[in-house]
């Protein structure tokens, strides 16, 4: 059995944009997907099965009509209505699976917090790349940019760059970012400049490193590459404001670490500013 692109949503628009992304990548890869909706909030009380029971009946009534809608775009479609945690839920429904798409209701600095699925505590959960997909329009934009560390982790982020990138006919921009080591007190320090160029150096010649090989699996796609000094998430949520996808790797392990999640792309899903993969 293939494995299928899972999406998390609610009846919201940004869980009509995480479906309408999954819904594109599964058409043009033939992969099936699988609609979850959560039913939550259940406390134990009497007199909660009957609300629990129509909540249910119509999420199922809802994700039918949605299933059926695109099914008559040729795609392959299952259902699912859970109850319970929606972060236990969803890690539960898409392990082993392709993928898992979900949207959130980030629009963006100044919009307020973000409600609704929590997408780092769900992605911190998950055991497959999850796909957050924000409430704006990123029509427009170009490229797929990828942070890269040249660690293992970072290594599956490119791939599964590389290969969005190529499906997408988009330019891969690899990321590779250096920080100078905190030193106090910083007003009275300056570092040495063979100091800041080897750290540069360094830098690109594991960006070079994690790159090699991938013109010949991808001949044809554009790899552009970026080294710059600063901090990685600002960097690459900076790229990622005019990208069409940002990937990021997660070096969340185990049943505390993961949901950790790692800095990084931590802070990246906390302001989203494209639909972003986090992958491990």
């Amino acid at each position: 059995m293939s494995k299928r692109i899972v999406v998390g949503i609610e009846q919201t628009s940004a869980g009509e944009r995480a479906l309408a992304w999954a819904a594109q990548r599964a058409a043009e890869r033939k992969s099936a997907l699988l609609l979850v909706s959560v039913v939550s909030g259940a406390l134990g009380v009497v007199g909660e099965g009957e609300l629990l029971a129509e909540a249910e009946r119509q999420t199922q009534d809802w994700l039918s009509a949605e299933s059926e809608r695109l099914r008559t775009h040729g795609l392959r479609v299952e259902t699912q209505v859970l109850l319970g945690n929606p972060v236990a839920q969803l890690a539960k429904a898409s392990d082993e699976e392709e993928m898992l798409v979900i949207g959130s209701d980030y629009r963006g600095p100044g919009e307020g917090p973000a409600r609704g699925l929590h997408g780092v505590r769900i992605a911190s959960a998950a055991s497959v790349p999850v796909v957050v997909i924000p409430d704006m329009d990123v029509t427009g934009r170009t490229g797929v940019v990828v942070g890269v560390d040249g660690s293992p982790v970072s290594e599956a982020a490119i791939a599964f760059a590389a290969a969005e990138a190529d499906r997408l006919h988009e330019p891969l921009i690899a990321v590779a970012v250096w920080t100078p080591m905190t030193v106090k007190p910083r007003n009275a320090f300056v570092y040495p400049d063979d100091y800041l160029e080897n750290l540069n150096l360094a830098a690109e010649e594991s960006l070079a490193l994690s790159l090699a090989g991938l013109r010949q699996d991808y001949p044809d796609l554009e790899i552009q590459t970026q080294v710059r000094r600063g901090y990685p998430s600002a960097i690459i949520s900076e790229l990622a404001s005019d990208a069409r996808l940002a990937v990021v790797g997660s070096h969340g392990r185990g049943a505390v670490a993961r949901f950790l999640l790692g800095s990084i792309s931590h802070e990246v899903l906390t302001y989203l500013r494209t639909p972003t993969a986090v992958v491990r």
